[in-house]
């Protein structure tokens, strides 16, 4: 049974505990991981629950245990609130001795996160979250930026639909930290293609009317109509946008973060044709398939791509436990660097001294409601994009660790 942790709260629930035996070398007997996620709020579908039961499977696929001792998951809820996220985040590590903090939807909440685990020397690693500065200007050691961030979403997408002759372009964003890195990537991606942004414009978090903001992007004339946002905000706005009859009086709707949920929650009708980047799918292969209907049969749903790298960056962060003979961060991240990154959804990823994730990841197309075959048959996986054209390369990094190099 989950319990939810609050900022003011003096302890922390066990959402999973396993019993074992002592040994090694371990703090407080007990390796306790911390997901900080949003349970009811506009990402709660594509992180919440699944991330806390991907979290757990990923406990269970390691054993239970680590180096003899238990493994245990603590769940709380940061409501969108960088206070309310960063107060938790102090709690747990300061207090509840949490050894790792995983999830951490809301960049701006995953900023301030990232900026405490620097400060007390514990580790966070970050799925949910997309801002690059994440791993450049306010990089940490102790920080690793697991499944995506706006410059892979900008450069798999954007580029695709540039390249297929669709120039002129207007981006409709979320006004935070995501929403304004997303923005700044896919400009500097249309520009660099021969394309040109002709408008923006910024909306609150967690919106439900898109009406004025959509007729701006309307009015605009622009042939693309860059969704920058995520969660129920990009549903939303999707939803909306067909009402109105914007792509059926000639412009197009590029999604520049959409998840399967979201695709499940519009419908195919909705959605299909709509270009997207991924770093995972549930239908990818045997492998993938087993675990994400495993996964479903716990939530309802097959896992987001977030969900898929909590599952992901927690079995690293154990494997790299095991290796190092310790829990001590220091010691656990660079176990984590030096070990390859192989789960049920990625192969083969390494992670680079700024803590960014070098993966590849998939171009993909919704389906047609006539070419959907099965439950959740949802995309078409058009090309894999190698990690090199998605990444950041080291040499315009703003990062310390690296730039100090020299």
């Amino acid at each position: 049974m989950l319990k939810l942790t609050h900022a003011l709260a003096a302890s922390a629930c066990a959402a999973t505990l396993f019993s074992v035996s002592s040994a090694a070398q371990v703090s407080s007997d007990v390796v306790k991981i911390g997901v900080l996620t949003d349970m009811a709020g506009v990402t709660a579908d594509i992180t919440g629950k699944g991330s806390v039961v991907a979290a757990q499977m990923a406990v269970e696929e390691f054993g239970g245990k680590v180096l003899g001792h238990p493994v245990e998951v603590i769940v709380g809820d940061h409501q969108h609130r960088t206070d309310l996220g960063a107060s938790m985040a102090r709690q747990w590590y300061d207090v509840e001795n949490v050894d790792v903090i995983v999830d951490v939807p809301n960049s701006s909440i995953a900023l301030a996160v990232q900026r405490l685990a620097k400060d007390a020397g514990r580790l966070v690693l970050i799925s949910g979250a997309g801002t690059t500065q994440l791993t450049n200007e306010q990089c940490s050691p102790y920080g690793f930026h697991w499944t995506y961030d706006t410059y892979g979403l900008a450069h798999g997408t954007a580029s695709a639909v540039v390249k297929n002759g669709k120039k002129q372009w207007f981006i409709l964003a979320s006004d935070y930290a995501f929403g304004h890195s997303l923005q700044k990537d896919t400009t500097e991606v249309v520009e660099a293609g021969g394309g040109k942004v002709v408008g923006a414009i910024r909306h609150p978090l967690n919106l439900l009317d898109f009406a004025s903001y959509l007729l701006q992007a309307q009015s605009s004339g622009a042939e693309v109509i860059a969704i920058a946002n995520a969660g129920n905000d990009t549903i939303n706005a999707i939803k909306q946008a067909g009402e109105f009859g914007i792509t059926q009086a000639g412009q197009n709707l590029a999604a520049m973060i959409l998840m399967i949920n979201d695709v499940h929650s519009l419908g195919l009708q909705t959605a299909q044709g709509t270009y997207l980047t991924t770093a995972s799918y549930w239908d990818l292969d045997e492998e993938s398939r087993a675990w994400s209907e495993e996964f479903k049969k716990r939530t309802g749903s097959m896992p987001s791509m977030l969900q898929a790298g909590v599952y992901g960056s927690v079995l690293h962060y154990l494997k790299a436990v095991e290796k190092a003979g310790s829990d001590e961060a220091d010691a656990v991240a660079k176990a984590m660097r030096e070990l390859p990154i192989n789960d049920a959804f990625t192969k083969g990823a390494t992670i680079r001294e700024d803590g960014k994730v070098v993966r590849d990841m998939y171009l993909a197309k919704v389906k047609a409601p006539a070419d959907s075959k099965y439950d959740w048959d949802y995309f078409e996986i058009v090309s894999k994009i190698p990690a090199a054209e998605i990444t950041i390369p080291l040499s315009e990094s703003t990062c310390p660790m690296v730039t100090k190099k020299g």
